[in-house]
């Protein structure tokens, strides 16, 4: 059925303008001047005036009923793209798991069945390695291959959970390359960080706040730049730096593609719009509502300021909001 929406201001890569839409199924067939569309046999005419007419978004990152910390986050796949298709994103990318010593074909699989059939909009799926050995490595090939899996996620987080080292990544770069995959990072020195860590627990400096402090910008920052050079050794391989957050982290992508690098990079709303003073420290355990990895950066710093300005210039390629949210209560 077609579908002709009149009046709006339609929001394009281009900018703002007056036009008409024509949508033929799930196809935009057209943009007509105001006024200027044919007439189409039995179409829907939907007045648009006043308003913005925008294409569905596309959210690279999310984690639908992601099992973390003991507990699950808490949209399930029919409530997320629910919640998805009202603010008008009409297709997810979410991320099946594997962990170290599972099998990474059961890990997609589990993702399956937790989405099929539960959606409201359309998905996809990319795949955390969370265990680089040689059987996760042979079955990249075989996602790539039959399963339209094109892009994996390691993670220089989280030691002893989804940790991979400099050796592991690398040998995973060098299958992506071979079979025209990306690689996905989670960007920070874990390593480092636990030590922090351990140094705040041991001094008694529990408030969430410290969540952000024990993760510093500079230790974004190395990681990403370390990742960059991983990738370059591998035969650049397409590398794709998850949630950053960090102006040093957005200053190693931007070298990167102002050498023509196949670097690319996300940032998510709450980097652009929330701070680690005024949100992670709020009063008591209410700061605890806004923990995320990579952390909320200070409003003293140019962080802010800086993604804006990456995402002008498109050294930042993507907005998504790595949605992965859990019960304050439980």
């Amino acid at each position: 059925m077609a579908i002709l929406i009149t009046g709006g201001t339609v929001v394009t890569p281009t900018g703002r303008h007056a036009a008409d839409v024509l949508v033929d199924g799930e196809t935009i067939a057209a943009l007509f001047a105001p006024g200027l569309a044919p007439v189409v046999a039995d179409a829907e005419v939907i007045d648009a005036t006043g308003k913005y007419v925008i294409p569905g978004g596309v959210d690279a990152h999310t984690h639908m009923e992601l099992p973390f910390g003991g507990t699950f986050a808490s949209d399930t796949f029919e409530s997320g793209t629910r919640a998805a298709a009202f603010g008008g994103t009409t297709t997810i990318i979410d991320f099946a798991v594997q962990r170290s010593g599972e099998n990474v074909h059961e890990g997609l699989a589990a993702w399956h069945a937790k989405a099929g059939g539960n959606c409201h909009i359309d998905y996809a799926f990319h795949m955390i390695i969370g265990g680089v050995d040689d059987e996760s490595l042979k079955a990249m090939d075989a996602l790539v291959d039959a399963e339209g899996i094109s892009s994996f996620k390691l993670f220089m987080a989280y030691p002893g959970v989804f940790y991979s080292d400099d050796g592991q990544i690398l040998r995973a770069m060098q299958k992506a390359r071979d079979n025209g995959s990306m690689i996905m990072m989670h960007a920070e020195n874990g390593i480092a960080i636990d030590v922090l860590i351990g140094q705040a627990l041991s001094r008694g400096e529990t408030d969430p706040i410290n969540h952000g402090l024990t993760r510093p910008a500079e230790l974004e920052a190395e990681a990403t730049r370390r990742a960059i050079s991983l990738a370059q050794v591998a035969g650049d391989t397409p590398l794709y730096i998850v949630h950053l957050s960090a102006s040093q982290a957005l200053e190693a992508v931007a070298q990167a593609r102002d050498t023509g690098r196949n670097v690319f990079a996300e940032t998510c709303p709450q980097y652009l719009y929330l701070t680690l003073e005024d949100q992670l420290g709020a009063p008591g355990f209410e700061g605890a509502k806004w923990v995320c990895s990579t952390p909320l950066r200070s409003r003293q710093e140019s962080h802010q300021r800086d993604l804006w300005r990456g995402l002008r210039s498109n050294d930042l390629a993507i907005v998504s909001t790595d949605h992965c949210p859990f019960c304050f209560k439980d």
